[in-house]
């Protein structure tokens, strides 16, 4: 899963977001000017910083920030205005429950039996104690929840995570999240269940979830989104640094998750040293 902060779920179905990515690349002719060799400290803080797109990325910082104001935010107040919190919860839980499937891919793939066998007993517990994923009955019971996507899986087999990105919709991104964020779709089995004619049902239940998805994940971080764009002098870079020591922490944690592999039906203790 993504950070909290940054989750952000398109509304759009695979072939939208390629389209994005299409636009996105059209768009990124504009790039910043790398300083001149003479000055080195500014060079130096260049390299860091990474973002030799920013003129291009502020311009889509720009576009998402006029959206999330006329349309995220107003409907993510609405839903927390309306819905209650127990019964937000709820429907947070469901929503990650049905996504335990890639989770449980990306488990697999990075090479991590532990952290599988705790997704998959998260899945058989919350869909049934839980009821279809309501309550989180498997973290009680042992098999607490962790971060897995694609992007975490390439990073851990050693891809770079190239020049920062910000992206129309989905928001702060890199060369290698963005990818990863293809594929999840792509793994996802509901991505393709209901694909046939006559299956209207199906269609209006993907699309419920997706809507869901950015609802839930934009209420979650409306005072965090908040906060940062009163008291920040630069939003846009605070939310790039932001992003990256958030990813970055997240791939250390699963780098140094080394826990013996055990049945997935007994729970092992956390391991402390990867918090």
């Amino acid at each position: 899963m993504r950070p909290v902060l940054f989750h952000c779920r398109s509304l759009f179905g695979p072939a939208s977001f390629l389209a994005l990515l299409i636009v996105a690349g059209i768009g990124l002719a504009g790039c910043a000017t790398p300083p001149p060799a003479s000055d080195p400290d500014a060079l130096a803080d260049y390299r860091q910083t990474d973002d030799p797109l920013e003129p291009t990325n502020r311009v889509f910082y720009a576009i998402n920030n006029g959206l999330d104001t006329v349309i995220l935010r107003p409907a993510a107040l609405a839903y927390r205005y309306v819905v209650p919190g127990t019964v937000r919860n709820g429907i947070h839980n469901v929503l990650a429950n049905i996504g335990l499937p890639v989770q449980f891919v990306n488990d697999a793939l990075e090479g991590k039996p532990r952290r599988a066998g705790d997704t998959t007993m998260r899945f058989l517990i919350n869909t049934t104690a839980g009821g279809l994923g309501i309550f989180d009955v498997a973290t009680q019971w042992g098999y607490p929840d962790h971060d897995a996507d694609f992007g975490m899986t390439m990073a851990l087999w050693g891809v770079p995570e190239g020049p920062f990105l910000f992206l129309p919709v989905l928001g702060p991104s890199d060369p290698r999240d963005a990818a990863g964020f293809g594929a999840d779709i792509a793994i996802d089995p509901f991505t393709w269940v209901g694909t046939g004619p006559n299956l209207a049902g199906w269609s209006a239940f993907k699309y419920s979830r997706q809507a869901l998805n950015a609802l839930d994940a934009r209420e979650r971080v409306l005072d965090s989104l908040d906060e940062i764009k009163k008291t920040a002098l630069d939003p846009y870079a605070t939310f790039r640094s932001l992003y990256r020591q958030h990813r970055h922490a997240q791939i250390e944690v699963l780098r140094n998750d080394n826990r013996a592999t055990v049945p997935v039906w007994f729970p092992q203790p956390a391991d402390t040293s990867a918090k």
